[in-house]
């Protein structure tokens, strides 16, 4: 009698449907992507207590000034220098899912991404990216994958400090400037960091394969970079005196700005989009998505007393050697963080495809806008 009253109830228990799992999107990468740098609400002209309101790490201010909380911003990852700050582009796109998962680590190299199995390496003493996306996938409904990886491959940070040496050793009426042989290195480091990209799209395609994925069930996504730079022509302070370094964190030659916003960051394009094409991701241009807001841009203005907006602020941290960390500089900041994750929301709710995206002047988060690259 047991046995037949039992049977109904388990042919149910087995046909139900298993519970729907949390849905996701999950960030891959490096710093660019990670949040670093979004400690920061533009560049501030106070060099004390909020630092005109744009230092989001200030606490406990009073007569004495403030005390400063990194981990306020990037959480437990300011222990290890991930940097994941909590407006990185992946937390704030206002996408409609549960969960958003940062795996991108600030320094990150793409042999970071790969599998632990195929020869990827450990971070900052985190496993591969890719064995971390492994877990998220078995355990979320993974709608989208944004990857950005390669500046740390050709050494694009080690590049610009040398720029920055050359301006601040010679003088205005004789330049050194680095453009040439800046440009001479990525170019003999591309063809090799393009491989390396390539195969970490191919481990992110290998690892959710094997967690059941079709390539339709999700999308993968390569996003660009942006240059913290405007061309030179678009800087507010001029090429000689000291301005550049102690008021606006910008010490570049203007060719040498020329050769960031243009061949550097073409040159790195040419990578991500190879990579995407090898693999069938989506590719997001990000070039034109700080128009006006880089860097010393004469369109732009350092933060004064009146504190932060974004409609005037700059969106990349400039370089700084007495605030926050060095790491951050010449990173987007919280605002130019969130033009990203708006970019991404946009993406998400476009049909699969290459896109450019873009700023309006004079506008914020609701200026942001796509333009198909097909």
């Amino acid at each position: 009698m047991r046995i037949a009253v039992l049977a109904p109830l388990v042919f149910l228990l087995l046909a139900a449907p298993a519970p729907a799992r949390p849905t996701a999107i999950v960030a891959m990468g490096d710093s660019f992507i990670s949040g670093e740098g979004g400690r920061w609400l533009g560049n501030g002209s106070e060099p004390f207590g909020t630092r005109s309101g744009t230092d989001r790490a200030a606490h406990g201010c009073g007569a004495l000034g403030c005390e400063y909380d990194p981990a306020r911003v990037y959480g437990a990852s300011d222990g290890n220098d991930c940097h994941r700050s909590d407006v990185a582009p992946i937390a704030s796109a206002p996408i409609g899912v549960d969960e958003k998962v940062n795996l991108a680590c600030s320094g990150a190299k793409a042999r970071d991404l790969w599998r632990g199995d195929e020869g990827g390496t450990a971070h900052f003493g985190e496993p591969p990216e890719a064995d971390q996306l492994a877990a998220v996938a078995r355990r979320d409904d993974v709608r989208m994958v944004a990857v950005t990886v390669g500046a740390n491959d050709v050494g694009f940070g080690e590049l610009v400090a040398e720029c920055a040496l050359d301006w601040a050793r010679s003088p205005a009426d004789e330049p050194t400037t680095c453009h040439r042989d800046a440009e001479a290195h990525i170019r003999a480091a591309l063809p090799g960091a393009t491989r390396r990209i390539t195969e970490a799209f191919r481990a992110v395609r290998r690892t959710m394969g094997e967690a059941g994925y079709s390539r339709s069930d999700y999308r993968l996504v390569a996003l660009g970079y942006a240059s913290p730079f405007p061309e030179g022509r678009r800087f507010r302070y001029p090429e000689d005196g000291w301005r550049r370094l102690t008021e606006g964190g910008c010490p570049v030659w203007d060719a040498d700005a020329n050769w960031a916003a243009e061949g550097a960051t073409a040159d790195l394009a040419s990578a991500l989009e190879g990579a995407a094409t090898a693999t069938g991701a989506e590719y997001l241009d990000l070039a034109g998505a700080f128009d006006g807001h880089q860097i010393c841009d004469r369109r732009a203005a350092r933060v004064g007393t009146e504190g932060p907006s974004p409609l005037t602020a700059e969106w990349f941290r400039r370089l700084s050697f007495g605030q926050g960390s060095t790491r951050e500089s010449l990173h987007p900041n919280a605002y130019g963080q969130r033009v990203m994750g708006a970019c991404l929301a946009l993406l998400f709710g476009r049909s699969r495809g290459d896109y450019a995206c873009l700023d309006t002047p004079g506008q914020w988060l609701g200026g942001v806008h796509l333009e198909s690259a097909r």
